[in-house]
């Protein structure tokens, strides 16, 4: 972890110390991480899922759109039942590239529920490059995109990540 505050990326060390302790998850609180491309925040997000692994917690990670895609299929083959039980196991819920593909009318639905299905008990913990102003826009339908973010937002602590992409410093010369 001592890495991730070598360069200037706006990185508050208290404020990530406090989230690796997982009194959040135990909350049911939600964690948003937002920044550039390669910024480091899918890289900040496993971190956490891994140390709340370490404390016994179960997480899953999933790409949003992933998700979305596997949501879908378990629909067509009538296991979506079981898989929302599945996501429902897990402590800890890392949502990645959220935003980065266009979000359809069955996939808001879809969003709301395992959301939903989460609120004050489990936790979740979305990275975005978009900021949190842009995700109503970005959900699309407004009474959806209250409910999701209202589900989501009011209830996260956010950490926002700026700097030049961290994959341009490991380049090969």
């Amino acid at each position: 972890m001592q890495n991730a505050y070598r360069t200037s990326r706006g990185i508050d060390k208290r404020q990530i110390s406090s989230l690796l302790t997982g009194d959040w998850i135990q909350r049911g609180q939600n964690v948003i991480i937002t920044g550039p491309t390669g910024a480091g925040k899918t890289w900040l997000a496993c971190a956490f899922g891994l140390q709340a692994t370490r404390q016994g917690m179960t997480v899953a990670y999933r790409r949003l759109p992933r998700l979305l895609e596997e949501i879908e299929i378990a629909r067509e083959d009538g296991s979506l039942p079981k898989f929302r039980a599945q996501l429902q196991k897990m402590r800890m819920l890392i949502l990645d590239d959220w935003g980065v593909s266009k979000m359809t009318a069955r996939g808001r639905q879809d969003l709301l529920e395992v959301i939903d299905d989460r609120v004050g008990a489990l936790s979740v913990v979305i990275t975005a490059q978009m900021p949190v102003a842009e995700w109503h826009v970005y959900i699309g339908e407004p009474t959806i995109a209250d409910a999701i973010l209202d589900r989501i937002v009011h209830n996260a602590h956010r950490v926002e990540l700026k700097g030049d992409s961290m994959r341009k410093q490991s380049k090969i010369s």
